[in-house]
């Protein structure tokens, strides 16, 4: 697909919907003045690219919406890099704050419905799953904390939902949720890893998995969250910028992919078949492809009280980052 001619140059797209999860530059065409056009450039990860729209996520958790037919210009470009004045950073994983890998982990997990609150982020889906039933809270919601906790609190029982907050536990708003009552529970942790050498676990593994890129009946059978709510099951596990299913005799998992980053979840073992390899041949196999789109990095979130799982993620070389929780309103 080409692009128009500007100051002689041949401006030309190298990009398409199979470059999803991958960073890119475009330039789009805004406007036409005087004879001149005028163009505005972008630069983020290529969110998704559907319906005659493509979208890019800015490093700032930003999504600019641009009309394919207004781009003029587009191409791969190497991953950011690493700042050295934000969080922590290993071989391979970004040094980023809690605040920006939380950004991409809820685009990972989307919602059925969102809506702003100042810089909150108001998420709910049927009911299915605390992620995407409860605010995102970073930033600032633009109003003081008790009519922020009341527009929320109305936002949520207008859904017939109960009002949940992720909560990153250094959040200056714990503090406000403490004196108002509201309720601690689900602490969960952020862990992340090298993705390299977690490459190599489903050849050392020896399991026959599957990848796909939609989760069939079997794998939605296999979820055990899904229950009642499978429609808003579906919508959400489906969604996120590169996803993928993995399936393998009595094992399956989804993974992730944005930029430099690879989330690992709905990792699940039939009880009947655990002990035998097949969790760590399911992360190998969804790691594979992920580093094969240019992911570095890998990351999950596990509940602080799992102590199997944990244990499991620590044997994979995956260290804590950060901690959140979830609050909800006092009974």
């Amino acid at each position: 697909m080409r692009g128009v001619f500007s100051s002689g140059a041949r401006l030309e797209i190298h990009i398409t919907p199979a470059d999803v999860g991958k960073r890119v530059s475009v330039r789009q065409l805004v406007e036409v003045a005087d004879g001149h056009p005028m163009f505005t450039d972008t630069v983020g990860v290529l969110a998704s690219w559907n319906t005659g729209v493509v979208c890019v996520t800015r490093r700032t958790g930003e999504t600019v919406r641009i009309e394919e037919e207004t781009l003029v210009a587009g191409k791969v470009v190497p991953p950011a890099p690493e700042r050295r004045d934000r969080g922590r950073s290993r071989p391979g994983v970004p040094a980023v704050t809690a605040e920006e890998i939380e950004a991409v982990a809820s685009r990972a997990w989307p919602p059925v419905e969102s809506a702003p609150l100042g810089g909150w982020v108001l998420r709910a889906a049927g009911g299915f799953t605390r992620r995407a039933n409860s605010v995102l809270l970073t930033g600032d919601p633009g109003m003081p904390p008790a009519e922020a906790l009341a527009a929320v609190t109305r936002w949520y029982q207008e859904r017939g939902l109960v009002p949940l907050f992720q909560v990153p536990d250094s959040s200056p708003y714990v503090v406000e949720l403490d004196r108002a009552g509201w309720v601690r529970e689900a602490d969960t942790l952020v862990r992340t890893a090298p993705l390299a050498p977690l490459t190599s676990l489903a050849k050392a593994a020896g399991r026959p998995v599957e990848l796909s890129r939609t989760p069939d009946a079997a794998w939605l059978a296999s979820y055990h969250r899904t229950g009642e709510l499978a429609d808003a099951a579906l919508q959400v596990v489906s969604g996120g910028p590169s996803v993928w299913f993995a399936t393998a005799p009595g094992a399956i998992g989804r993974a992730v992919v944005e930029g430099p980053w690879a989330l690992f979840g709905a990792v699940e073992v039939a009880p009947d078949q655990r002990r035998r390899g097949l969790a760590t041949a399911v992360m190998g196999a969804l790691a594979r492809r992920a580093y094969d789109e240019g992911a570095t990095a890998a990351y999950l979130q596990v509940e602080a009280d799992n102590a199997a799982a944990r244990a499991l993620y620590d044997r994979l070389g995956f260290t804590d980052h950060h901690g959140y929780h979830y609050r909800r309103p006092p009974a």
